[in-house]
């Protein structure tokens, strides 16, 4: 499992950390790991989840614009 910082994950696309995420559910349900590779791992997804978050709300934003302008 690669270390990914803070800075990589900012410059992912949604898919790309998305795909990420669902690599550190499968690696922390398929393999016995340490506490700390435990923790380390849970971090590394948490920053991937709130980039997910963060892109849909993004996405989200720009679709609204999108729509309120074709409406009016």
């Amino acid at each position: 499992m690669k270390n990914l910082k803070l800075v990589d994950i900012e410059k992912m696309s949604f898919e790309e950390a998305f795909n990420e995420l669902n690599k550190i559910v499968d690696f922390i349900e398929s393999t016995d790991v340490s506490l700390d590779d435990s923790i380390m791992v849970y971090e590394t997804g948490i920053q991937l989840k709130k980039h997910c978050e963060k892109k849909l709300k993004d996405a989200e934003v720009k679709i609204k614009k999108v729509v309120e302008n074709k409406i009016e």
